[in-house]
């Protein structure tokens, strides 16, 4: 069997923690910053846990996990 690869998209935007949930960056950060509010820019600061529904998909595209 030919080994399956792994999506690009998702090597560059998630990473796997310890006990297996699969972080990425929240959207949304990238330009047109002055048309949202403070509250909206603090609370997309930084890194979440991507929700239990997506988890199996991600890691459908990631057949040999993420380093």
């Amino acid at each position: 069997m030919p080994k399956l690869k792994t999506k690009s998209g998702v090597k560059k935007r998630f990473k796997l923690t310890a006990t297996g949930k699969l972080k990425h960056g929240v959207a949304g950060k990238r330009h047109r910053l002055i048309s949202h509010n403070g509250k909206y820019i603090r609370q997309n600061r930084g890194t979440t846990v991507l929700s239990k529904a997506d988890t199996a998909t991600v890691k459908a595209w990631a057949p040999y996990g993420l380093n």
